[in-house]
């Protein structure tokens, strides 16, 4: 069993990563632990050595701003493979390459390094029905409880993925890919984990369309009997994007466009056609479900104990609406877009012996 940490150089920083790890010590079940560090210079890669040096299992850090993987980057670039922005997913990727050139997991675990409420149990309860031989899963997803400070987190999940994919459903109808996404609790969860067999064939975006990405790809290729998930925590909290109303390039208002443009690219790929019109018709759709779920979350805060802003709330879902639309617009401009990076069977094909270097690479880097 592996565990993959993505994280940025700034998550070294904060107390949620300093729990993690210090939770991490108490199992003595993984064998070791990739860790993916974005926006790291120098000095901040041996910082990052020394920092994760706490921890009681081996671990590898992929210092991806390193000039070891910027060299092996652009020998893909060259090839025009994976020559797609800096970002979570692209993070994530090489670090799926790695624990592939390791070939020594069963089972791999992710999760995010800013989780405010971090417990072990996080690890224990995503790997069991994997490694569980009499339940035969090759996929477990995560899903709990988003509250915290007396108030309902989980804005994306709650005013745009519920509402948006119910009213795909109202426009289309009902299909396997649609019911199988609503069927997830909280599908923007990034702790899940996957068997070994899944991890080279997988396609992952490298925008914020990571996780319904990933769960659209395990529906593609797998049977739905593979997938399970698990409730990992009574209360689940991390550290809270910006609502970024001013600026489409950051924050929440960037992650809806992405995650919008994922789901648009996966019906694409199932025959159904988008015009300007449509994304109006899905807009004004969108805007009145969000508007009833709004109701249903005013309730459910009530009976909880908990605080909702309806100001805020309907604010958010004009903004994620107005998204919408933006979404679809760079999704007709831009036919030709290649969103996933490409698995790692592609990349062993194109690029024979590169997942060797990669780990050479790695070795090298960590000495």
């Amino acid at each position: 069993m592996e565990l993959i940490l993505p994280c940025l150089f700034s998550e070294l920083e904060s107390d949620a990563l300093k729990n993690i790890l210090k939770k991490i010590n108490k199992v003595n079940f993984l064998q070791h632990i990739i860790i993916g560090l974005d926006k790291a210079n120098q000095e901040q890669f041996k910082f990052a050595k020394k920092y994760f040096s706490s921890l009681n299992t081996s671990f590898s850090i992929l210092w991806n701003d390193g000039p070891r993987l910027q060299k092996l980057q652009k020998e893909l670039n060259q090839k025009e493979l994976a020559n797609v922005e800096d970002g979570k997913g692209k993070n994530v990727w090489y670090c799926i390459g790695f624990a592939i050139a390791r070939n020594s997991a069963e089972a791999v675990v992710f999760h995010d390094c800013d989780i405010k409420t971090y417990d072990e149990s996080i690890l224990i309860k995503l790997l069991y029905p994997l490694l569980n031989e009499s339940m035969g899963y090759s996929f477990s997803k995560g899903y709990y409880s988003r509250y915290a400070d007396n108030k309902l987190n989980g804005r994306v999940t709650r005013l745009l993925v519920t509402p948006l994919v119910k009213s795909l459903m109202k426009l289309f109808g009902n299909n396997d890919y649609l019911d199988f996404i609503d069927a997830f609790r909280y599908p923007l969860a990034g702790e899940y984990a996957l068997k070994k067999n899944l991890l080279k064939e997988i396609r992952i975006p490298s925008d914020w369309g990571l996780e319904i990405g990933i769960l659209s790809e395990l529906q593609r290729n797998n049977s739905n009997k593979l997938c399970c998930q698990v409730d990992l925590a009574d209360r689940y909290d991390h550290k809270h994007q910006d609502l970024s109303i001013d600026d489409k390039t950051k924050g929440l208002s960037r992650m809806t466009i992405d995650i919008t443009k994922a789901f648009l690219r996966k019906m694409a790929t199932q025959g159904y056609i988008f015009t300007e019109e449509s994304f109006r018709t899905l807009k004004a759709t969108y805007y009145r479900k969000a508007l009833e779920y709004i109701d249903i979350y005013k309730d459910d805060a009530s009976m909880n104990g908990l605080t909702l802003d309806i100001n805020l709330e309907e604010r958010t879902v004009e903004l994620f609406a107005e998204n919408i639309i933006n979404a679809g617009k760079a999704f007709l401009s831009n036919p030709m877009e290649k969103p996933f990076i490409p698995s790692w069977k592609r990349i062993e094909y194109a690029s024979p012996g590169f997942i060797k270097k990669l780990r050479h690479a790695v070795h090298d880097d960590n000495q």
